[in-house]
């Protein structure tokens, strides 16, 4: 990956970050969701668009909301637009060419909203987010309402992933210990791992392999995991000193994938190899909540 020397940093006084995308259009765009007092009720939340130039790290735009701010997506259909999901239970659609937020908010959930994603493959526009009432929810954004309610988890849902190769499948991980993989043709979960005995707070897809997904856990331990055969994982990574906060898989790299840790910590893996731990970066001071890696820089996370 490089050293990580070149980091640069911006600080947002009295807000936590919780999770930031990088722009699939823009090199060196960044969304960031963010809530005041740890996403703690009566806080209020801001989705910061960052951007780096020859300057450093500057903000773009802000827009603020009356709830912590969990997770943000960037829509693949509009450069300028996202969607943000809120302690409140609802999500909100942004338009950076707008001054005032949101153009619409969907309030269904009836819990924390903590997970959202917009699906990227071609043809279809669908949002799917993941709740604290242990539901997950299909939406289309030019739609008012959600199209579908995915039930069958036994606590907090904290992930919700499209699949970058197989239209409409997405994955959710669960306070519940499970990985779960649901189709949004079927009401039922396809395939429901046991993936740790802790909270699974995080799991991504592989971008090169349909069958291979990582999950991040409480347990302060990463598993890959082959939907073929799904009785042992295929790799255990280990290292982390709290529980993993964030996974994600390199664009760039079949085995390369990154994590970020209430251990304040970000960590770069290669599962291919004997010593998987690559590199260890501490720069922040506190929990590390928000992780990615860029689709245009490599490197760049």
């Amino acid at each position: 990956m490089g050293t990580a020397a070149g980091a640069g940093a911006l600080r947002l006084p009295g807000l936590h970050g919780y999770a930031v995308e990088f722009s699939p259009y823009c090199p060196g765009r960044v969304a960031c969701a963010a809530a005041q007092y740890y996403g703690m009720a009566g806080g209020c939340g801001t989705l910061a668009v960052l951007e780096q130039n020859e300057a450093g790290i500057v903000l773009l735009r802000s827009f603020d909301w009356n709830d912590g701010l969990f997770d943000v997506t960037w829509s693949e259909n509009n450069e300028n637009v996202l969607i943000t999901c809120s302690g409140d239970g609802s999500l909100q659609i942004w338009d950076m060419a707008k001054t005032k937020g949101p153009l619409q908010a969907f309030k269904e959930h009836t819990l924390e909203a903590y997970s959202v994603d917009w699906s990227q493959t071609r043809g279809e526009q669908l949002v799917v987010s993941g709740s604290w009432d242990q539901t997950a929810k299909l939406w289309d954004p030019a739609v008012g309402k959600s199209l579908c309610t995915f039930k069958g988890h036994e606590g907090v849902i904290y992930s919700t992933i499209w699949s970058p190769h197989i239209p409409g499948c997405f994955a959710s991980a669960s306070g519940d210990q499970t990985l779960r993989i649901w189709d949004v043709k079927t009401p039922g979960v396809k395939l429901v791992i046991p993936a740790h005995q802790a909270e699974v707070l995080s799991c991504d897809w592989c971008k090169y392999d349909e069958n291979l997904l990582v999950t991040g856990a409480v347990d302060c331990s990463l598993k890959g995991w082959d939907l073929r055969n799904i009785r042992q994982p295929v790799f255990v990574l280990l290292g982390h000193t709290y529980a993993i906060r964030r996974v994600k898989f390199s664009p760039f790299h079949a085995t390369i994938l990154a994590s970020c840790s209430y251990d304040f910590t970000v960590r770069f893996w290669d599962f291919s190899k004997p010593n998987p731990l690559l590199e260890t970066v501490e720069h922040h001071t506190e929990f590390t909540c928000g992780l990615d890696l860029s689709l245009h820089n490599r490197g760049q996370v």
